[in-house]
């Protein structure tokens, strides 16, 4: 039996539990290193039907934000 780990997966795991701490109980360097991975993770995510989703999402959200200024 082979068990396989999807790293944008594992990444978004790590991601959830990072963000659940308390803010106060955070440093400098731990919020760094929370940005690095969110980063790793958009880099994974992005060629993926998934990531492609939420960037066409994302782009009609700014469009319609853009247009309604006018």
């Amino acid at each position: 039996m082979v068990l396989s780990i999807n790293v944008a997966v594992l990444l978004a795991v790590i991601i959830v539990v990072r963000l659940r701490r308390r803010t106060e109980a955070r440093s400098r360097n731990d919020e760094k290193l929370t940005v690095v991975i969110v980063l790793v993770f958009g880099v994974l995510i992005a060629p993926t039907a998934i990531g492609q989703g939420i960037l066409d999402v994302v782009v009609q959200v700014v469009q319609g934000v853009s247009q309604s200024g006018r």
